[in-house]
């Protein structure tokens, strides 16, 4: 691999344990699109969304945030899985990617007490703790403790809902187990103060879903954790234990292991923890360098590449197998099919700034999300689209609508 050019590096293909093969090492990393129609099905934008993507040049191209249980949603428009589904509402999305080498895959969330309150007057969580940030609480809703119940009964419809989509023709699952969503808050001592087996074992909640989502859908159709590195929060889920639950998660049997990281409180997802390495321009490439040495499962690191050379760059490193990209998709649609014919040409984030932190923080979001509604309606994208009419046109003077749309 070091004696390889960028573009070789970048266009070899990558088999996964479970047998099934990426076409090349760009993927497409869960975006929360907003798309769902009025009854949280897929609408005909969002297809047309992922039918752009795959024609620019799509290898793996993850969905963003549907929802396993249509009574939690974190935001109006996700997808949601119907308590009876039907594979067949989902097969035009699946098909979205036909003519194409991109592969489908669907991830799958349950917003636990990250449900805002216009959508949940009564979340639930591990434990009723409630965001400690003013902010957040004018937001949501303290959560109530899920019942023993309760919890198997989200483990199942997590494998009814990876079973639905595989049956539908999508080709492959992720498990959200980062951001600060149910998973996520079931492995961190923040949120999850069980004195139960589910909170003596933080862990259990994570690798139970991954276990029936594999009995649910057979061994030959890949499973993705997106996992967080940490919290970044004093007395959250720290790095060592995250490092822990990788080595679990490889002996569990996943294909795919996608690092992050933070939570709604601390966003080191979008930039914001100072977790990018001076060394390399990506983010979480030091931490994706310590889970290579606890697991061989494929690694997959999204945030802050910007060029081809940087991708192969990390490729060569050895840390990571995967080059995720997110928001510079929804500038430039066609950048992936750019990238594997050797154009120069960078992997750009082109949101104006207004200088004012917390709106700006709302602005990068709203930005790039309005830049793939705007694809997702046929519509170039708007690169000189300003602050102040994205963040008017979010909803700004409404604090609900900043956490309508949210980095999936």
């Amino acid at each position: 691999m070091t004696g390889m050019g960028a573009v070789e590096l970048l266009a070899e293909p990558l088999e996964l344990r479970c047998g099934a093969k990426l076409p090349h090492r760009i993927a497409k990393s869960a975006l929360s699109e907003q798309l769902g129609d009025r009854r949280n099905r897929p609408s005909a934008e969002l297809v047309e969304l992922y039918r752009t993507w795959a024609r620019g040049g799509g290898g793996l191209l993850c969905t963003g945030n549907v929802m396993v249980d249509p009574s939690a949603l974190g935001e109006p428009r996700n997808v949601s899985v119907p308590l009876r589904p039907d594979a067949g509402e989902y097969r035009t999305w699946a098909d979205a990617v036909t003519g194409t080498d991109a592969q489908l895959w669907v991830q799958l969330n349950h917003p636990g007490r990250q449900s805002p309150r216009f959508l949940s007057r009564q979340p639930v969580a591990p434990s009723a703790v409630p965001f400690e940030t003013r902010g957040l609480r004018s937001v949501f809703v303290p959560p109530r403790e899920l019942t023993g119940d309760e919890i198997e009964a989200i483990i199942d419809r997590f494998a009814l809902s990876a079973l639905t989509f595989v049956e539908a023709g999508f080709a492959g699952i992720q498990v959200h187990a980062a951001h600060g969503y149910l998973v996520s808050q079931f492995l961190s001592p923040l949120t999850n103060r069980r004195t139960d087996v589910w909170g003596r074992q933080r862990s259990r909640f994570l690798l139970e879903v991954v276990r029936a989502v594999r009995a649910a859908i057979g061994d030959a159709v890949p499973i993705s954790v997106k996992l967080n590195s940490a919290d970044f929060q004093r007395g959250g889920f720290t790095e060592e234990e995250s490092l822990a639950v990788v080595r679990e998660l490889g002996e569990a049997g996943i294909d795919l292991l996608e690092v992050s990281g933070g939570t709604y409180e601390k966003a080191a997802m979008m930039g914001m923890s100072g977790e990018s390495t001076g060394r390399r321009e990506a983010y979480f490439l030091d931490y994706a360098t310590k889970a290579r040495k606890v697991t061989d499962v494929a690694l997959m690191v999204t945030g802050g590449f910007s060029t081809a050379e940087g991708m192969a760059d990390a490729l060569r490193f050895g840390a990571l197998d995967v080059i995720g990209l997110g928001r510079p998709l929804t500038v430039t649609p066609d950048l992936t099919a750019r990238l594997l014919a050797g154009e120069e040409i960078t992997a750009e984030r082109l949101c104006p700034k207004t200088g004012i932190k917390l709106a700006d923080s709302w602005l990068e979001v709203q930005w790039h999300t309005q830049q793939m509604h705007r694809i997702a309606a046929g519509k170039p994208v708007d690169v000189r689209r300003g602050a102040l009419r994205s963040l008017v046109h979010a909803g700004l003077g409404d604090p609900l609508n900043a956490f309508r749309r949210v980095r999936g």
